[in-house]
């Protein structure tokens, strides 16, 4: 099922890079950016995560939240983040439960061979949990500018 702008965002429960729980519902009456990258310390997630970070408080400002989601494990993510200085919180999504809800799982072409991955994509949740935007041909060096309309 391809998700559509106006619906309702597919609620998710998981756990961050120190192990804590999140869920959509802990951003009830704020706006989230949630976005799924493929992997930590590759260079266009690298500069995506930059960008963010470089511009998080103007996000805030704007009432946004900021969550990357990956499939990486915690420890790897806690390694981005100390690296990077990255002052939001990471999805350790191993078993990709929330990229299923998300669809953001699909098949992809590299080179001529096709294999399983993360694509891209940023979702904008408003207050409600309505999504209002899908990012999908995301500008990594200049993704919180394409957030902020």
């Amino acid at each position: 099922m391809e998700l559509k702008i106006g619906q309702k965002a597919p609620d998710f429960n998981a756990l961050d890079q120190n192990g804590s729980p999140i869920a959509l519902a802990d951003f009830a009456g704020r706006k989230l950016a949630l976005y799924f990258y493929p992997k930590d310390s590759t260079p266009g997630c690298t500069a995506q995560a930059c960008n963010l970070r470089d511009n998080y408080d103007t996000l805030r400002d704007a009432g946004y939240e900021v969550v990357g989601v990956s499939t990486d494990s915690q420890k790897r993510h806690q390694n981005f983040i100390a690296k990077n200085d990255l002052p939001f919180r990471l999805i350790a999504d191993e078993d990709r439960q929330v990229h299923d809800s998300y669809g953001t799982w699909q098949l992809k072409k590299f080179m001529g061979k096709e294999y399983m991955g993360t694509v891209r994509t940023t979702f904008l949740i408003d207050e409600n949990g309505v999504l209002t935007d899908i990012i999908s041909k995301v500008k990594t060096k200049d993704h919180s500018a394409q957030i902020l309309g």
